[in-house]
C-alpha cells in the first residue's frame, strides 16, 4: 500500500487544466453563438427592410414605365397632328395660288 505522500497528483492537475481550458472554450463558443444569433436577427431585419424597399421601387418603376408609355403616345399623336397641320397648310397654299 502506498502512502498518501507518494501519490502523483500531476495527471490530476493536468486533467483539471484541460477541463478548465474546455470550459473556457465552451464559454467563448457560447458568446460567439450569441453574437451570431444577434447578427442573424439584425440581418434578417435588414433583408425585410430591403425587400420592402425593392417592392416600393418596383411599384415606382411600373408607374414610371406607364407614364413613359403615355408620354410616347402623346409625342406620336403630336407628330401626327403636326404632319396633318403641315398638309393642311400646304393645301391652303395651293388654293391661294
Amino acid at each position: 500500500m502506498k502512502s498518501p505522500s507518494s501519490v502523483n497528483l500531476e495527471p490530476i492537475d493536468q486533467l483539471a487544466e484541460k477541463v478548465q481550458s474546455l470550459i473556457g472554450l465552451l464559454e467563448q463558443t457560447r458568446a460567439e453563438l450569441e453574437r451570431t444569433v444577434q447578427d442573424n436577427t439584425q440581418l434578417s431585419r435588414s433583408v425585410d427592410t430591403l425587400s420592402s424597399e425593392v417592392d416600393a421601387l418596383r411599384a415606382q418603376l411600373a408607374t414610371v414605365e406607364g407614364e413613359n408609355t403615355q408620354v410616347q403616345s402623346l409625342r406620336d399623336e403630336r407628330d401626327q397632328v403636326r404632319t396633318r397641320v403641315t398638309e393642311i397648310l400646304e393645301q391652303l397654299e395651293e388654293l391661294s395660288l
